[in-house]
């Protein structure tokens, strides 16, 4: 048996079973995915897939034991080569971070550039997706360290830590007629369009459910991932906006819109740094979580590690 084996096996499942997906993942042939994984089940003795034919049609019961092994042994096998990195290349390499775009667009850029002012030879990836696509970056190894808000502690193979807390708040015109009042309701924005955030992105899922224990439908009428295209669309009447309290703080801020704290009504997010569970991670990822915020210390994230719960609470 060999490491190409194991690879193989562990694409096909990420591929759905599709080996020519997986094999055009890992840039070879069908053939020889199918080919190498059959020589793997003969050595071992056992199925790893249930097959129609020649079609893959499920993960057997021993095959689940075998995807857990070969899961420890590519983890170490990537772990055995960041340690060399670590103590060969004197602090150079590439730092993978995992994000969504309200936290690379609008917290991360200080410690990005505080982290490569300390290690001017480590160069930085940033990859944006969903939450729960920064779940599967980091599961899949893709990132070293995730930043998000919703879905991290949803994934026992991750290590999650708190890193800050935030709101929303609201975003008007200075002429629309809520701007005026001290005090606004879900009642007032259930009866306005809205302009908010994309369900699964940046602490959607508190709004849609503040609304519904109130027993109030909201009139959301434009979804975005991205604040400030929620703010562009404010500005342009189209209704209220909802967004993070980072896209209308110090420079962020609209000067043509008023930000109004949504705490209230929302209550507060929380945002969370997380790590796959068993990884090594290199002095400059740690370095680079410290930067993040003064709850996360490197003794810290490697108790996390070390431990057996999958997120720590503030």
């Amino acid at each position: 048996m060999n490491l190409h084996q194991f690879r193989f096996v562990q694409e096909a499942v990420r591929r759905n079973l599709n080996l020519t997906e997986a094999a055009k993942a890992l840039h070879t042939s069908q053939p020889g995915v199918s080919k190498a994984i059959i020589e793997l089940e003969d050595e071992l003795g056992i199925e790893i897939f249930a097959r129609h034919g020649k079609r893959i049609k499920r993960v057997t019961e021993p095959g689940q034991q075998v995807l857990k092994s070969i899961e420890v042994i590519l983890r170490e096998v990537n772990n055995l080569k960041r340690i060399g990195e670590q103590y060969s290349a004197q602090d150079s390499g590439t730092l993978s971070i995992a994000t969504t775009h309200t936290q690379a667009r609008y917290v991360l850029p200080g410690p990005v550039a505080a982290l490569r002012q300390a290690y001017p030879k480590v160069a930085v990836s940033l990859h944006q997706g969903s939450p729960d696509q920064v779940a599967k970056m980091l599961i899949e190894e893709t990132a070293e360290i995730g930043m998000a808000t919703e879905s991290l502690v949803n994934y026992p193979e991750l290590v999650t830590l708190p890193c800050y807390e935030w709101q929303h708040v609201l975003v008007l015109p200075f002429d629309h007629p809520l701007a005026q009042r001290e005090r606004i309701s879900l009642e007032d924005l259930a009866q306005v369009p809205l302009v908010t955030y994309h369900p699964s992105f940046t602490g959607r899922t508190r709004i849609d459910q503040a609304f519904a224990l109130r027993h109030l439908q909201p009139n959301i009428v434009l979804e975005a991932i991205d604040s400030d295209v929620i703010k562009t669309y404010v500005k342009l009447g189209m209704g209220v906006g909802i967004v993070a309290e980072m896209a209308m703080q110090g420079e962020n801020a609209t000067p043509d819109l008023v930000a109004r704290p949504a705490a209230q009504l929302f209550g507060h997010n929380l945002a969370r740094v997380a790590f796959k569970r068993g990884t090594y991670l290199r002095h400059f990822v740690l370095r680079f979580a410290e930067l993040l915020s003064d709850r996360l210390s490197r003794d810290l994230i490697l108790q996390a590690m070390a431990g057996e719960g999958h997120h720590f609470d503030i």
